[in-house]
């Protein structure tokens, strides 16, 4: 509840309070002394759009402001009149102890003023000496109540509509007033005089001198489409009151900018480069659009210093692409930046960690990055090191490089016995392809075991058949492989060899051992049922198989143990021979 009005000349370098009025618009002296005392004007807007504002200014009537206002000691909202300035703001004149609309006619050579109020009216007032004077005159000759006013287009127009109504029920009502019947003749060069903009008698204001052209009061002489008001200017030397506090520093009373209390005036050169110069600032900066020369220029302007030498801080090493895998064969592009020490005389080396490295003595030739091409699948520790002569800062990063994975192969034995521990193994084609990470999953687990390496111990607890599945995760390429193993408390098993000409067609595929051991099946020993036997080819060469009999039921017998040592005796001298034919692969027995 305490709003005041204040006025600045210098794009806010300085504010001070409005000058209220010497008298009132009755002629009495008015007491006003500031800062206890000085005049305050609206700043809300209308909700009606056909009104004029609360403060209306026009570019074709230099000096001129119209605003509603109270004096007093703060803005309030009773006994609201209007002011006028002829000289942008340093003196004020009341013109009306009610609110009005003031309208500017013939480019502002003339006003015209509304009174604002919830009656009808029928009078308008008219203004030839900015205000000074006032003549009223009738538009209607029925009261209208004022919804609002509309002017033509152009600020040089001489005709202005009011619309409004004659009660409140009645439709609404358009009235045009023509004043160019008022208006005697075209002006001319003899009905202008000069005016030069100024702050309390101080000419230089933004370090311009300005002149416009004004034109004399009374005179009732209509402006031309292209007479617009002329400007004379003379740029000033500057002073001190041209520029403001610059960024991080704060004014004082006695007009000085001294730094803020959160503001390091060193930290502006931590960008700078050791062996050029910047600018280095005052304190000062000259105010936006102030057209100052000279004088106290050199005085406040920035001043441009050598950059310090510093040692290197701050230095980061990146890759292009944020991460910290690379595919082997292709670019890796490494992003180097440092943020203080830069110069002519820092040196920065990228070691790639293979035995490669390369130096730059000036880092702003590696703003694109550095690129490196791996031959080799591994983890790689590479390095960064910025150095000059007062000192040095190393930053590494370690990469992992990769090559695409094809296939991974788990490979287990088909039957295993029940609180044993088993090998369960994998094969990756490619063989090398960098750092692997591994997830077991046995039967339906929903958690799986992760290990970096391809092997892992695992023992069954129960009987029966389980399912092992393995995935085998390198950057983004995951693949998976699984297999069934059966499980029991107890069970014969025997290493089987082939010939050598089987290992000529053996492809190393899955299906194509799954086919071969069902070919050995069916060509074993007669007096075992087939849920007894198990046959397992094994991956690699030279082409071998193990045969599993399993217990025909949980309890072992005597019959069962009898058949069991025939088998011991008999397998062990068997020697499966592959001969493959034109369209199918026989065995026989030695």
């Amino acid at each position: 509840n305490q709003v005041k009005t204040y006025i600045t000349y210098n794009k806010g370098r300085d504010w001070r309070l409005l000058q209220a009025p010497t008298t009132d618009l009755q002629g009495n002296k008015v007491y006003c002394e500031q800062p206890y005392c000085s005049l305050h004007l609206h700043l809300h807007v209308s909700e009606n759009p056909y009104t004029s504002g609360n403060i209306v200014s026009k570019d074709s009537a230099p000096g001129i402001i119209i605003a509603s206002g109270v004096v007093g000691p703060e803005l309030t909202n009773t006994n609201v009149s209007v002011f006028i300035t002829s000289d942008a703001g340093n003196t004020w004149r009341e013109v009306f102890q009610e609110e009005y609309s003031v309208f500017f006619l013939n480019q502002g050579g003339s006003l015209v003023a509304i009174r604002h109020t919830p009656l009808p009216i029928r009078h308008i007032w008219l203004s030839f000496d900015e205000g000074r004077n006032w003549d009223k005159y009738s538009f209607t000759f029925s009261p209208l109540y004022v919804d609002g006013v509309l002017g033509e287009p152009g600020e040089d127009t001489l005709i202005m509509t009011i619309f409004g109504h004659f009660s409140h029920r009645s439709e609404w009502q358009l009235v045009k007033i023509d004043f160019r019947s008022i208006f005697q003749q075209r002006c001319t060069s003899e009905d202008y005089l000069t005016w030069q903009l100024h702050n309390e008698g101080e000419v230089c204001i933004m370090g311009m001198k300005r002149i416009f052209q004004n034109l004399k009061a009374n005179v009732r002489c209509v402006k031309a489409r292209d007479q617009y008001i002329s400007q004379m200017s003379d740029s000033c030397p500057c002073t001190e009151a041209d520029f403001e506090c610059d960024y991080g520093f704060e004014r004082q009373t006695d007009g000085s900018c001294t730094p803020a209390f959160w503001f390091v005036p060193s930290a502006t050169s931590r960008d700078c480069i050791t062996g050029d110069s910047f600018l280095n600032t005052t304190g000062y900066r000259r105010a936006l659009s102030n057209n100052c020369t000279e004088g106290s220029l050199l005085k406040y302007s920035p001043r441009r210093q050598k950059c310090p030498s510093q040692p290197p801080r701050g230095l980061q090493l990146f890759t292009s692409e944020g991460t910290l895998v690379a595919t082997l064969g292709r670019n890796v592009t490494f992003l180097v930046f440092l943020e203080e020490g830069l110069g002519s005389t820092t040196s920065i080396t990228v070691d790639f960690g293979d035995g490669t490295a390369i130096s730059y003595v000036n880092i702003s030739s590696i703003d694109d990055g550095v690129k490196h091409i791996y031959s080799k699948v591994g983890i790689y520790q590479v390095s960064a090191t910025a150095s000059n002569n007062l000192g040095l800062d190393r930053v590494i990063l370690y990469l992992h490089v990769s090559c695409q994975l094809e296939q991974v192969q788990l490979s287990a034995p088909s039957v295993v016995v029940k609180n044993k521990a088993v090998n369960l193994t994998t094969v990756l084609r490619p063989s090398t392809v960098g750092t692997v990470t591994y997830y077991w999953w046995f039967d339906n687990k929903t958690e799986p075991v992760v290990t970096l390496d391809g092997a892992i111990s695992f023992t069954f607890s129960k009987e029966g058949s389980h399912t092992v599945t393995v995935q085998a995760s390198v950057g983004s390429t995951v693949h998976q492989d699984q297999m069934r193993v059966a499980v029991y408390d107890y069970f014969r098993s025997h290493v089987l060899a082939f010939s050598s000409n089987l290992d000529e067609l053996n492809p190393g595929v899955s299906e194509w051992r799954e086919d071969i051991g069902r070919v050995v099946k069916s060509c074993m020993v007669t007096g075992i049922s087939e849920d007894q036997l198990l046959v397992t080819v094994l991956p690699g060469l030279p082409t071998t198989a193990e045969i599993f009999i399993v217990p025909e039921k949980r309890a072992r017998d005597r019959a069962t143990d009898e058949k069991w040592a025939h088998l011991d005796q008999v397998l062990p001298h068997q020697i499966i021979l592959m001969a493959p034919g034109r369209c199918s692969v026989q065995c026989g027995f030695l």
